[in-house]
């Protein structure tokens, strides 16, 4: 009979670990660690469209805090860790719907404040898009304009809330019409960190266009000018040049609607004038009609874990009753990119609940010119460590 190995203290030696068993347990641990990390600190997130240019731009890589806010506990335990809706490479679910918990946030630094740029949940079912649980919908970042109780209005692109002017982003970007006797091209935009993006999964975004005129007599069409999205630094820049005639604002006039706005089918309103809207505060009670349903009733249908809602025009029923009161049963906000003229957000989809709010952007650790060049001019080094504003 073999017999352990004894140490000069009687003690029985380990069985040394073998190089598969080592490797084995040093990438568990890995594992563990970052999904905890995941989960309780900080995530890393790629910036994949231009809707808050310039503020931040496609290819920028941030870490968003999950302590600002509060913990998120998940809706949805069964997981392959560090995964979001599939399996690396595949188009195989990466999770199961077997088990859905309820969701709760712990206490955080702070809450979610007008201007914060924050990382969420997708509300409302993408087009083509299965029906993913809250916790594993997709993921788009835009700027809090609007907090719970606060009486929004856009006028002129302007916002304000509670009939203040909310001040406007200084690298947000907004339309203007380019007047001038030059040909551009996309070389030279590109030097102003103007680019169209055509491969966005919200995409194309127009960034830049010429505009053409018809000569009946000649049957040609000429340039122009250019209708192009910049900053207000750009665009004074563009002021400088003798070959610019004039640079206008393109915006929306008021009192038009406009087709695909939130709230627009009882309400006069388009990208540029919108409300004034309240939104919604827990515990807040509002009087059910057509005004209010139009507003509110998607938040009654979908994110209120009501069951058997029926919404239409003119009435709500729940479990076949109708009511002429609702109580909200959690808080909501108003997001808005910063690319004013070039973001699908809450002007278009509405509100966004509490419960699907993933952390607060802090700052870009990395970023990377999608546009192919030699690695040094394809990391953008001016924006490296940037805290986001």
């Amino acid at each position: 009979m073999q017999q352990a190995k004894i140490t000069r203290d009687n003690k029985p030696l380990k069985a040394k670990k073998s190089p598969i068993r080592e490797w084995f347990d040093s990438v568990l641990f890995a594992v563990i660690a970052a999904t905890l990390i995941r989960f309780l600190t900080f995530e890393a997130y790629a910036i994949p469209t231009p809707s808050m240019e310039n503020s931040l731009m496609v290819g920028d890589y941030l870490f968003v805090s999950k302590l600002h806010y509060g913990i998120r506990t998940p809706k949805t335990p069964l997981q392959i860790p560090l995964t979001h809706q599939k399996i690396w490479g595949t188009d195989i679910p990466s999770f199961s719907t077997a088990i859905q918990l309820p969701i709760y946030r712990l206490p955080g630094f702070t809450h979610v404040k007008n201007g914060d740029v924050v990382v969420f949940n997708y509300p409302p079912p993408k087009t083509g898009e299965p029906a993913y649980p809250t916790d594993l919908r997709t993921n788009f970042i835009k700027r809090c304009i609007g907090i719970p109780g606060d009486v929004l209005e856009i006028r002129q692109e302007q916002v304000f809330i509670n009939g203040k002017l909310l001040p406007t982003p200084p690298r947000s970007e907004t339309t203007y019409f380019v007047k001038t006797t030059e040909v551009l091209d996309e070389r030279f935009f590109r030097k102003y960190d103007i680019v169209n993006d055509f491969k966005s999964p919200e995409g194309p975004f127009i960034n830049w266009q010429p505009l053409e005129s018809f000569n009946a007599a000649t049957k040609t069409q000429t340039v122009v000018g250019y209708r192009v999205n910049m900053t207000q630094t750009v665009r004074d820049e563009f002021a400088e040049f003798d070959w610019v005639n004039s640079i206008e604002p393109m915006r929306e006039q008021a009192g038009l609607s406009t087709p695909g706005i939130y709230g627009g089918s009882v309400n006069p309103w388009n990208q540029d004038n919108f409300g004034p809207l309240t939104v919604p505060r827990k515990g807040v009670t509002i009087p059910i009609n057509e005004q209010t349903i139009a507003v509110y009733g998607p938040i009654i249908q979908r994110y209120e874990e009501n069951t058997g809602v029926e919404v239409t025009p003119t009435e709500v029923r729940i479990s076949g009753q109708p009511i002429t009161t609702y109580t909200f049963k959690q808080d909501y906000y108003f997001m808005m990119g910063d690319n004013r003229h070039n973001s699908e957000d809450s002007r278009y989809w509405g509100f966004v609940p509490e419960d699907h709010v993933v952390g607060k952007a802090v700052f870009v650790w990395m970023s990377i010119d999608p546009v192919p060049a030699d690695i040094w001019h394809k990391i953008r080094w001016n924006r490296l460590f940037r805290i986001v504003e």
